[in-house]
């Protein structure tokens, strides 16, 4: 067989295994209309148990018009990392002083004591450094998970995502939780005067310094999207209907899908990544674009054009290409940006994965396979 046929047989068997990552406009139009459905079911009072997508109302009623001035703390927790900030307000200037501390995985699926024990013991290490400890500051909570809103200061946690299973925090008021931590330290005095998510923190810090911005989105570990909605339309809410009549709702569209409505577009790998999960089932839409997974989606095609013998010939089998999570996602990104036939970053990835005897032919597969998983993420975000 001619060489150039053997060379067109072997692509032709890769894109057999990469298909399903290939959507048409067609296709896309149809989750528009799915995600747009979902959202409708939502929004209303008599779906809204049965919808995937809950649209939960915040009780944020304001943007933010950049004549706010004072002195606050800020936590942000929403993954692996947390910080703690110092903001002070005076107009549009903005002072921020900021630490971030990580959370370690034994935290992360530990008891929901230990997780707000680290949480307290990294504000009391912030405010010792910053020699704050005698002030009494409102504080504000970013705390990106899903959360039923029961008042701007009042939040319980609907259920863990992002790699996160503390046990006795879901259906908990998490500013109490809060409290009760730093009421264990015996040194801070702070009040919680409001609790969001990063969506929500998004919109509102964008609105401060532009006026037009109703939308947060979030497009990190984790996704998310929030908008300014008439109070008419926000069939959970219960307040008072006065000015401003409207609230931003928090979508939690990472949840779309949950209901099997995506299914038709999910790929092997998106089952066995899910299959394998902490939450099976569970944050479909997020698997599919999120940072916490986009990683793993590349390494299961990249594993199984291995298996197939069609990329990395002779490969040591011990190698952690084969170890689950071990693809990151900052990967992805990283190969996508070699544009020349040298694949310096690609090289780097693949040397860290502890891959050997590689090709630029190989390195071409796997720039090719990172840039159809991160165009899908793009345009179902996008849709």
């Amino acid at each position: 067989m001619p060489a150039n046929q053997e060379k067109l047989s072997k692509y032709e068997k890769i894109e057999g295994f990469v298909r399903g990552f290939k959507l048409s406009s067609l296709t896309y139009k149809r989750i528009m209309q799915l995600l747009h459905e979902e959202m409708n079911s939502g929004l209303s009072k008599t779906t809204n148990h049965m919808a995937d997508i809950k649209m939960f109302p915040t009780f944020v009623r304001s943007l933010p018009d950049g004549t706010e001035k004072g002195k606050y703390l800020a936590l942000d927790l929403g993954g692996t990392n947390f910080r703690v900030l110092m903001v002070e307000l005076n107009g549009k200037d903005v002072d921020i002083q900021s630490k971030t501390y990580l959370i370690p995985q034994r935290i992360m699926l530990g008891t929901g004591t230990q997780l707000f024990d680290h949480i307290a013991d990294c504000i009391c290490k912030f405010v010792n450094t910053h020699d704050i400890m005698g002030e009494k500051l409102p504080l504000g909570f970013t705390f990106s998970f899903p959360c039923k809103q029961e008042g701007l200061a009042t939040a319980r946690l609907s259920k863990w995502t992002k790699g996160f299973r503390c046990e006795g925090v879901v259906g908990e008021d998490l500013c109490i939780l809060l409290h009760e931590a730093l009421k264990r330290k015996g040194n801070i005095d702070v009040e919680v005067v409001a609790i969001i998510n990063d969506a929500v923190g998004t919109l509102m810090s964008t609105a401060h310094s532009d006026r037009n911005c109703e939308i947060g989105l979030i497009l990190g570990t984790g996704c998310n999207a929030c908008y300014m909605e008439n109070l008419e339309h926000v069939g959970l809410w219960d307040g008072e209907i006065r000015n401003p009549k409207q609230v931003i709702v928090n979508t939690e569209w990472g949840a779309f899908g949950d209901n099997g409505c995506l299914d038709f577009i999910r790929t092997e790998y998106d089952r066995e990544l899910d299959t394998f999960s902490i939450n099976p089932g569970k944050q479909i839409l997020e698997k599919m674009i999120s940072g916490m997974y986009m990683g793993e989606i590349v390494r299961l095609v990249l594993e199984r054009l291995t298996m197939e013998g069609l990329l990395f010939s002779g490969v040591d089998r011990e190698c952690e290409l084969f170890v689950r999570g071990r693809f990151y996602t900052k990967y992805v990104s990283e190969i996508e940006s070699d544009h020349d036939e040298f694949f310096r970053n690609t090289k780097q990835a693949l040397d860290e994965l502890g891959l050997e005897g590689y090709s630029s032919e190989d390195c071409k597969i796997v720039k090719y396979v990172c840039t159809l998983i991160s165009a899908r993420a793009a345009f179902l975000s996008a849709a």
